[in-house]
């Protein structure tokens, strides 16, 4: 199923937990209701707001069904997440496969993943009318565990290709990369949920291995659906939304929602991420030897949106 994810940004509000349902009140006056999601329609929270406060029983009740709590800071980054303790009923086994696994064998997967985000990339610049070709060479060129950072050699060209040569990317800034910055905390929220729900620990990673990030799989798992978010936010510019306003956070969060091309046809952006984590579960069990990874292309309705324009 595929989950609805809530984001809370307004101040003043109290969530809390009623028969089934997360229940959205105003902290003055007399208290109203706003609003009540049920709870397994929940993919995700994310608390993108001062002045929230919400309850235990909540907290725990989205725990039990996988829902990440999400907390962001003023730049719209993600900067804690509540994940559940439990995620599959195999997830003993598959950890255990996550921590056994070879190097050589994180090496290829890592090698895959980077492909895969290099080949979104260019597709992404494609859509925009940019040249392709300085990414799609160097996504041929990829070899077992990108020893030559071909990931960091394609960043430098893309992002001046696709906003300008002007543009630098930077997590404290607005704008632009405050746009960048929503786009990516909903879909670490939801790569997050993917992992779990597979059964691995989203702090042994394939290649991220800085030791304060308790996130690594995650941050490497959700490489290949940057671009997606990157293009929406080129196509928001594009329509004169340059800052982090409720219409734009809709329209990067509908992204998840949109179809992707893959060998099993059209499937959402939220979907894919959630085989493709299962897949390296099964890479890990030995019960495959590559990743679900989607084709090289763009979420459908983003490429019919964009040839109306």
């Amino acid at each position: 199923m595929i989950g609805r994810i809530v984001e809370v940004a307004d101040d003043r509000r109290h969530l809390l937990l009623h028969r089934g349902f997360m229940v959205v009140r105003d902290t003055e006056g007399e208290r109203k209701e706003l609003g009540q999601i049920p709870l397994d329609d929940i993919a995700a929270v994310i608390a993108n707001a001062h002045g929230l406060s919400y309850t235990n029983n909540l907290l725990v009740a989205l725990a039990e069904r996988g829902a990440p709590f999400v907390l962001c800071a003023a730049n719209h980054n993600a900067v804690g997440m509540l994940l559940p303790i439990e995620g599959n009923f195999e997830q003993s086994k598959r950890i255990e496969a996550q921590i056994a696994a070879s190097q050589p064998t994180h090496k290829r997967m890592w090698a895959s993943v980077v492909r895969a985000k290099l080949e979104q990339q260019a597709a992404a610049l494609e859509a925009t009318g940019a040249p392709t070709a300085p990414l799609t060479a160097l996504a041929a060129k990829v070899k077992s565990g990108d020893p030559e950072n071909l990931e960091a050699q394609g960043a430098r060209r893309y992002w001046s290709l696709l906003f300008g040569d002007g543009f630098r990317r930077d997590q404290t800034a607005g704008g632009t990369n405050g746009l960048l910055n929503y786009g990516y905390t909903v879909l670490r929220a939801t790569t997050a949920r993917a992992v779990v729900a597979a059964g691995l620990h989203p702090g042994i990673g394939l290649h991220h291995s800085h030791d304060n990030n308790a996130m690594r799989l995650v941050d490497d798992l959700m490489e290949p659906f940057r671009p997606m978010i990157d293009l929406k936010v080129w196509q928001l510019k594009r329509n004169g939304e340059n800052e982090v306003s409720p219409s734009a956070k809709r329209a990067l969060v509908r992204t998840l929602y949109d179809d992707m091309q893959t060998e099993a046809g059209a499937t959402p952006v939220m979907v894919c991420a959630q085989k493709l984590c299962t897949s390296l579960a099964q890479v890990y069990l030995g019960e495959r030897d590559k990743l679900d990874l989607p084709l090289p292309g763009l979420p459908l309705a983003l490429a019919a949106s964009l040839g109306d324009e």
